[in-house]
């Protein structure tokens, strides 16, 4: 089934691209999340008409994307400190939530929890890279350093069970 997206799909396509899916997928997702819209002759004759429109405001947001890549490349380094145990290994991880709250905080800027991507969970102390979708086609990489606010003895004792 043809159809003409309505807003950025990923994996599928940007807004007022005609692509072809499975019917299924169109009429059980994309229809009914306002996500697209069937190709008939009216909505391609519209798309035509808008079709100019539709690019220049993706143009604005990708240079809007691409000055706050440079913004946030300019920070450098995020510190963050937790509590840790002597091996290193942190009482809990750093969330997403917690890096959007410290990119607020450093550079004024409010970005998605679910725009942040991370190889690997922070839940060690060490150096990490951040990975920040901005756009479909603009991401910013950071750097979090991550240490010890307060290390804590880790004590193992085992338990002994006395048989009745």
């Amino acid at each position: 089934m043809q159809v003409i997206l309505k807003k950025d799909v990923q994996n599928i396509g940007e807004v007022g691209d005609l692509v072809n899916v499975k019917d299924g997928y169109a009429r059980n997702y994309l229809i009914p999340n306002s996500l697209a819209e069937v190709a008939t002759k009216g909505a391609l004759a519209q798309r035509e008409r808008n079709i100019a429109r539709i690019k220049a405001k993706a143009e604005k947001l990708h240079q809007e994307a691409l000055a706050a890549k440079e913004e946030i490349e300019k920070i450098g380094v995020i510190s963050l400190s937790a509590k840790a145990g002597e091996s290193g290994k942190l009482f809990g991880t750093i969330t997403t939530k917690k890096l959007a709250e410290e990119l607020l905080a450093k550079c004024g800027m409010d970005i998605d929890k679910k725009s942040i991507i991370l190889d690997n969970p922070i839940n060690h102390i060490g150096n990490f890279v951040m990975t920040i979708k901005l756009s479909s086609k603009v991401k910013a990489q950071l750097n979090v350093e991550v240490s010890a606010s307060e290390t804590i003895k880790e004590v193992f004792e085992e338990a002994v069970e006395e048989e009745v």
